[in-house]
């Protein structure tokens, strides 16, 4: 994507994306909800394809960039494009954290950390419910 392109951004109501969205999907995305650890169903994938928002349908993660981190969530050490997700400054939970979002709708996918492979050293620790998969 050319760096002057912009991604052209999706706005819902909440029933709208009620609609759309699982309930568990629904927690995880719109109310910045969690999974819990090594129950997500896109965990243990080893397939090749392209991870996707399941609330949108934007490319955010490649199965080469997916990476076994033992945390129980799907981690990825760098996204499609700097311009696929947002970051945020997450002081929830009495904790300092990076929360990631979609970069197109806003979704919460999950967090971010610096205790990942190289070359990046980043972790994207991300919640099997903010995502949907297309095999290559």
């Amino acid at each position: 994507m050319a760096e002057t392109e912009k991604i052209e951004k999706i706005h819902k109501t909440e029933a709208e994306w009620r609609e759309l969205l699982t309930p568990e999907q629904f927690h995880v995305t719109r109310e910045k909800g969690t999974e819990a650890p090594f129950t997500g169903a896109l965990l243990n994938n080893h397939e090749e394809g392209v991870y996707h928002c399941a609330a949108c349908n934007a490319p955010l993660f490649t199965s080469d960039k997916k990476f076994e981190s033992g945390s129980g969530w799907p981690s990825f050490w760098l996204p499609v494009s700097a311009e696929a997700i947002e970051a945020h400054e997450d002081n929830t939970l009495g904790m300092k954290r990076v929360e990631v979002t979609c970069a197109r709708c806003g979704a919460h996918l999950g967090h971010l950390f610096p205790d990942g492979p190289r070359p990046t050293g980043m972790r994207y620790c991300i919640n099997s419910a903010s995502l949907g998969f297309s095999k290559q």
